[in-house]
């Protein structure tokens, strides 16, 4: 009984790790984006069902933001988000280049001109194809 305890300390299913760090709202999302090719293990793309440990590499990608983590330690449970920063560090290089999107984001101009009155025809078309999502 004690080794099976001590099992389940070392490691940890990748979807359920990614809820306890919060990366995820719910595990199902966590397994979706795991599906989707979203969230690389030491490089190598991951099933949900893969366990990991202290030591291992996540690069998780949440567009359009990408973080690239070292995990720290495991967590059965989902807890605040102040605990939940101690299971793993992002490193500094990951760090750098989203904050360095985050500020091209920022100073990016809109794709509408600024203009009074009502939209042209192909300005309808541009709002109608974002609106959908075409």
């Amino acid at each position: 009984m004690a080794k099976a305890e001590t099992e389940s300390q070392e490691n940890q299913r990748l979807d359920k790790w990614l809820w306890a760090a919060r990366f995820y709202k719910t595990r199902s999302l966590a397994v979706e984006a795991i599906n989707g090719g979203k969230v690389h293990v030491n490089g190598h793309r991951a099933k949900p069902s893969r366990t990991i440990r202290p030591g291992d590499q996540l690069t998780i990608s949440q567009p359009p933001y990408e973080y690239v983590i070292d995990v720290l330690g495991l967590q059965k449970q989902r807890r605040p988000a102040s605990e939940a920063q101690l299971l793993y560090q992002e490193t500094a290089e990951s760090r750098d280049k989203r904050e360095l999107l985050r500020e091209q984001i920022k100073n990016e101009p809109l794709g509408f001109r600024d203009q009074k009155g009502r939209p042209s025809k192909r300005d309808r078309r541009h709002i109608i194809k974002f609106t959908r999502g075409d």
